[in-house]
C-alpha cells in the first residue's frame, strides 16, 4: 500500500467520524424541532476545521511511521490523485449549482450551506481513489477498440 493510499484511507475515515459528529450536534441542538432553527454555522466550520487538522495531524503519524515511503510519488500516484479530484470536484460542482437554485428559491440559508456537498465530495473523492490503486483505472471505449 503506498503512501498516498494510507492518507485516503485516512482522510475518509477522519471525514465519516467529523461529519457524523457534525450530525449527531445539528441534531441534538433541533431536539425535534425544525432543522434550519438550528444554529449549525459554528459547528459546520468545527467540523471542516476539524477534519483538515486531524487529516494533517494523520499525514504526519503516518510519515512518521512509514518514513521511508513519504514523499515517493510516482506516475501512477499523481495520475490516481487527479484522477479522485475530477471525480470529487464534480460534486462539488452540483453542490454549488444546487445552491444557486436554492438560494433563487430562497431556501432557509441551512439548507443551502448543506448542499454545496464538501463531505460527499471529499468522500467521493477518497473513495474513487482507493478503488482505484485496488482494481486499476476504468478503461473508456477508445481504450477498448
Amino acid at each position: 500500500m503506498t503512501f498516498d493510499e494510507r492518507f485516503n484511507w485516512v482522510f475518509g475515515i477522519v471525514t465519516t467520524c467529523s461529519y457524523g459528529i457534525y450530525l449527531a450536534v445539528v441534531l441534538c441542538r433541533a431536539d425535534g424541532g425544525p432543522l434550519h432553527e438550528v444554529a449549525y454555522a459554528a459547528p459546520l466550520l468545527w467540523s471542516i476545521g476539524g477534519t483538515v487538522g486531524v487529516s494533517i495531524f494523520g499525514q504526519i503519524l503516518l510519515a512518521i511511521i512509514w518514513s521511508k515511503d513519504c514523499g515517493k510519488r510516482d506516475l501512477r500516484d499523481r495520475e490516481i490523485h487527479r484522477y479522485g479530484e475530477y471525480v470529487g470536484q464534480s460534486f462539488v460542482v452540483m453542490g454549488g449549482a444546487a445552491a444557486m437554485f436554492m438560494s433563487m428559491a430562497k431556501i432557509d440559508h441551512f439548507w443551502i450551506a448543506n448542499a454545496v456537498c464538501f463531505v460527499v465530495s471529499a468522500l467521493i473523492a477518497a473513495t474513487t481513489k482507493i478503488i482505484t490503486y485496488r482494481r486499476g483505472f476504468p478503461l473508456c471505449s477508445s481504450q477498448l477498440e
